[in-house]
């Protein structure tokens, strides 16, 4: 949606990332890694949002070999005018699509908890970003989350655990299991907890 929008999937995918981390410079080989965006349309789109105001340049001295090197750093322009409108526009179409998954989840197997954490709540370098507890067929949401994640343009990380498991790690308090429960999620079903506490 937002690529027909924008006419572009390197300058959306830019977007998104400098929107989701407004205080994190980047460098362009790295933006060109973390988006998979080949090094020349990564330039030429850093170059557009640069002149647009979109983008400040911040750049650094960094000492190689032979003495030191200048290396331009990209960061979003928080002042710029249209910033609140942007961030509001991608933060709806990433819950349109949030949306989505969230529906065909519930309709694969028999979920007794699922939540929407990492990525979704804006905790970075997450070790899981959906969390299912329930008997549900594997290869299906292994199939389900690869499609979201080309839509998204974004790896999705998920776990999923029976009830047993995920009763018998709680009860031994896995420290996964306690940073998943005890940090910012978004339950989206609860047929555990609900019935603990009746």
């Amino acid at each position: 949606m937002l690529e027909q929008l924008f006419g572009s999937r390197a300058r959306v995918l830019l977007l998104r990332l400098f929107l989701d981390y407004p205080e994190k410079a980047f460098y362009v080989r790295e933006l060109a890694r973390t988006l998979g965006v080949q090094l020349n349309s990564i330039r030429r789109e850093l170059e557009n949002l640069e002149i647009f105001g979109f983008l400040k340049v911040v750049p650094t001295a960094e000492k190689d070999g032979d003495g030191e090197m200048q290396k331009k750093y990209y960061v979003m322009n928080t002042d710029f005018i249209l910033y609140p409108e942007l961030r509001a526009l991608f933060l709806k179409a990433r819950l349109l699509i949030e949306k989505d998954l969230v529906k065909k989840l519930q309709e694969i197997g028999r979920i007794q908890f699922l939540a929407l954490t990492g990525m979704f709540v804006g905790l970075t370098e997450w070790p899981t970003d959906i969390f299912i507890v329930g008997s549900a067929n594997r290869r299906k949401i292994r199939s389900l989350i690869h499609r979201f994640e080309k839509e998204l343009h974004q790896q999705i990380n998920y776990t999923i655990m029976t009830k047993p498991e995920f009763k018998y790690r709680r009860e031994i308090t896995d420290r996964f299991i306690f940073n998943v429960l005890e940090n910012k999620k978004i339950v989206i079903i609860d047929k555990i907890f609900s019935q603990d506490n009746p």
